[in-house]
């Protein structure tokens, strides 16, 4: 347990440090030293709750970027109980209320919105989690669009799927998309059918019948 036995102006250096490493977290990429900042820091914003201060200048900067850690990582749950600590003041600042906005259009399948938000983040250090958060739905748009369209033409699957470019919806295809295949004559985008149960007349109803009797012939003759 930490000891917060030291001076208010102690505990806001150390809050202070610990928002700097969640910064250099997100610019080196480090989930799992941002995950470790952000829990060690919650204990140094309760302990500030109950001082003349309160709150440090970052604290909805960072608690901002910890929804959209939750987002990305799909902890919903912890996600919504994040927002219940939340006064209404910090939940309406540009930090907390973009993440919120976020996991709304989300929940209603809203991904064109989601895509655009994109281009509009509170702070560069927000872009980090979109990019992963794009990702994720650019997957989930994938699904939907092969299991819908036998074929769509390159310039609208670039359109519906956000990409600045034919190039970078290949490199999506190649990464992540190995089964879908670019037609040589035309250019469309074709895509495997989903693999499925056996239908009927898959099914070798001779052979087993075949089988049944053969079954039952043994039986008798054993009996």
């Amino acid at each position: 347990m930490l000891d917060f036995a030291g001076t208010e102006e102690c505990v806001i250096i150390a809050a202070t440090a610990l928002e700097l490493g969640v910064l250099l977290s997100v610019a080196d990429q480090d989930l799992e030293s941002f995950a470790r900042n952000i829990a060690q820091l919650k204990s140094y914003y309760t302990a500030l709750s109950s001082t003349k201060t309160n709150t440090t200048p970052k604290k909805c900067h960072i608690l901002g970027l910890n929804l959209m850690y939750l987002l990305v990582e799909n902890h919903l749950s912890e996600f919504h109980s994040e927002l219940e600590l939340l006064s209404s003041d910090e939940a309406s600042t540009s930090y907390i209320s973009f993440p919120i906005n976020l996991e709304r259009q989300l929940m209603v399948g809203s991904y064109d919105e989601v895509l655009n938000a994109g281009t509009h983040v509170p702070d560069p250090s927000y872009t980090f989690f979109m990019d992963n958060l794009l990702q994720t739905v650019r997957d989930a748009i994938a699904d939907c669009v092969e299991v819908s369209y036998k074929s769509m033409k390159m310039d609208d699957a670039v359109k519906m799927m956000k990409f600045d470019s034919d190039k970078d919806l290949i490199k999506y295809i190649q990464e992540c998309r190995d089964d879908w295949i670019v037609d040589g004559v035309t250019g469309d985008l074709c895509f495997q059918p989903p693999s499925g149960g056996a239908k009927a007349s898959d099914i070798p109803s001779q052979k087993l019948i075949a089988q049944t009797l053969s079954y039952a012939t043994e039986l008798e003759r054993i009996v």
